[in-house]
This record gives structure tokens, C-alpha cells and sequence, in this order.
């Protein structure tokens, strides 16, 4: 019976531990993979970001071309540190950005934050409620999806554009998607 009871931490101990090295084997939690890929890009019915800015819709993003949309927002810090890739990405031949100017808190905000860091999106429409994040499956800005000329959702990126992520998996999403 002693013995028995000195099992039991022993078990308990190897069945935690096991748990735990599964956790280093899964993929991180921000890798999560996006039920919309594969799958035709949600209808975008929100008006344009402000009066000097276009808006677009589902017809846009099955025009043809390749379309990199951005959900981004003025309180996003991460939205700040990516500017510099997506004003980067913008100036490359052949790639159409579109962005989604994701729950604002302040009326302009949106503006006043393209104003002073650069706006590398062709067409911006205001998502105030989030209602077009909860269709794209958005969890946090920034993120990032490559929509092929059909409309169909090719790759998501979660988090911030950074150099690596750029030239690792967003061009190379881009090729795929042409």
C-alpha cells in the first residue's frame, strides 16, 4: 500500500510533464490557421475610411488581380511598427493594397495616424463595430490576407509585417496567389 502512494506523485509528475512537452511540439497560439482559406473572401459592405479615401467590395477583390488587405488601426502599436514594410510593399510593381481601418475609438484617428506615418493603401473602409473583422475571422490587428483575382482567400498573416515576414511569407503568398 506504501508503495502505491508513493506512485501516485510519480505518475501525476510524468503525466504533467507529458503535457507540457506536447505544448513545445504544437505550433505557437498566434499560429493559428484561418477557416477562410480556400474559401471565397467575405462581402465587404462598409463605406470608405473618410472623404478623401475610396472604399472597395467583394467585387474588387475579384477583379483579377492579386489584393493584399490589411486590418489595421491608430491604437495598434503593432500597426505602427509595420507601416514601413507596408509602405514598402506598396511601392512594388504589380501589388494592390487595401486596407481596413479596424474599430476606430476616435472620429479621424484613422487619417491622422496614414498622415503621419504614410498611407500605402489604394482603397480604406472604416470598420467602426468590427463587424468585417468578425467575417475575416480578425482576432487582433494587425493581420494580414492575400486574396487571389477570384476572390479567394490564399493566406493570413497575424501579427505585424516585419521585413522577414515579408519577404518569408507574404511575397511568396503573393507569387502563389498570381
Amino acid at each position: 500500500m506504501k508503495r502505491l502512494l508513493y506512485a501516485v506523485p510519480v505518475v501525476a509528475f510524468l503525466v504533467l510533464a507529458g503535457f507540457l512537452f506536447r505544448s513545445l511540439i504544437l505550433p505557437p497560439p498566434e499560429v493559428l490557421p484561418s477557416a477562410l482559406i480556400g474559401k471565397p473572401a467575405p462581402q465587404v459592405n462598409l463605406p470608405p475610411m473618410d472623404a478623401k479615401t475610396q472604399g472597395f467590395t467583394r467585387s474588387d477583390l475579384t477583379a483579377g488581380h492579386v489584393t493584399v488587405v490589411n486590418f489595421f488601426a491608430s491604437w495598434c502599436v503593432p500597426c505602427r511598427m509595420e507601416s514601413a514594410q507596408l509602405m514598402a510593399l506598396s511601392k512594388m510593381p504589380g501589388i494592390t493594397l487595401y486596407g481596413v481601418d479596424y474599430e476606430e475609438r476616435q472620429p479621424g484617428a484613422g487619417r491622422a495616424f496614414l498622415d503621419a506615418l504614410g498611407n500605402p493603401f489604394s482603397r480604406i473602409v472604416a470598420d467602426a463595430h468590427g463587424t468585417a473583422g468578425i467575417d475575416w475571422g480578425v482576432y487582433g490587428v494587425p493581420e494580414t490576407y492575400v486574396v487571389d483575382g477570384k476572390g479567394v482567400v490564399r493566406f493570413k498573416l497575424v501579427g505585424p509585417l516585419t521585413a522577414d515576414a515579408l519577404k518569408q511569407q507574404l511575397l511568396p503568398a503573393i507569387q502563389a496567389a498570381s
